[in-house]
């Protein structure tokens, strides 16, 4: 998406075909599932089903030019990949102009293979940047526990401990700190699966600079430099470039 793009419910010419956005997107909704790099945007963009306005569409073809450009791209799996779980938890607070809500965006790799991700505006208001990503954070503990329950059920042994990144200071404070609770009571009581299972030893919380932050794709619209960068991390590969 075009860097600092406003998209809005009121701006621009309604369409006169609204079906025909709806169906675009519908197609593209089922392409992230193997598109990380195009969540964001398609989310973004499935919020406008109900009245679509003519930037919308324009941000929609930006898209399809963007796949029409390396339509070989994809995720690749590595036979050699180590048997170790890692989460990026990220979330850009307040990004939503009409409802204030924020973006959380989560990815996990089995390794270095990326196996789980999303991009999705949170249920509620966030009070703090700080509340938004612990926010993140839960819903990438939870994504954690059900990859770990199911590597379990096939008999999968983890050789590494399972850690989380997140750069934000103030949310990992409150994730390994009890004291830090009393200053978050506003915060549902569901968040602090985060510091449950920090407690418990199932994983470890770690700061990572955002610069390397690779669930930042899954939460805002971004440079080129830095989006190429972050593609680059997440595994995807180009199936028609010579190896």
């Amino acid at each position: 998406m075009e860097l600092n793009l406003k998209l809005s419910t009121e701006a621009g010419e309604i369409l006169s075909d609204a079906s025909y956005y709806r169906r675009f997107i519908g197609k593209l909704v089922y392409l992230t599932v193997t598109r990380p790099d195009i969540c964001f945007a398609v989310n973004k963009l499935s919020q406008y089903l109900q009245t679509p306005r003519k930037p919308h569409l324009d941000v929609a073809y930006r898209i399809l030019a963007y796949l029409k450009n390396d339509p070989g791209q994809g995720l690749f799996y590595s036979a050699n990949s180590t048997l170790s779980l890692r989460a990026f938890a990220d979330a850009n607070w307040g990004n939503c102009p009409e409802t204030s809500r924020s973006i959380s965006g989560i990815c996990v790799f089995l390794g270095d293979s990326l196996i789980s991700w999303r991009s999705k505006k949170q249920d509620v208001v966030s009070q703090s940047s700080a509340e938004a990503e612990y926010r993140s954070m839960a819903k990438a503990t939870c994504e954690l526990l059900w990859i770990n329950s199911l590597l379990e059920d096939l008999q999968v042994r983890l050789i590494d401990p399972i850690v989380m990144y997140c750069d934000n200071e103030a949310a990992l404070h409150i994730a390994k700190n009890s004291v830090f609770h009393e200053r978050t009571k506003h915060i549902e009581r569901d968040c602090h699966v985060v510091r449950e299972r920090v407690a418990s030893g199932f994983m470890k919380v770690l700061h990572i600079g955002t610069e390397h932050q690779l669930a930042d794709m899954l939460t805002k619209a971004l440079t080129e430099k830095q989006f190429l960068y972050l593609l680059s991390k997440m595994g995807l590969h180009h199936l028609y470039l010579p190896s």
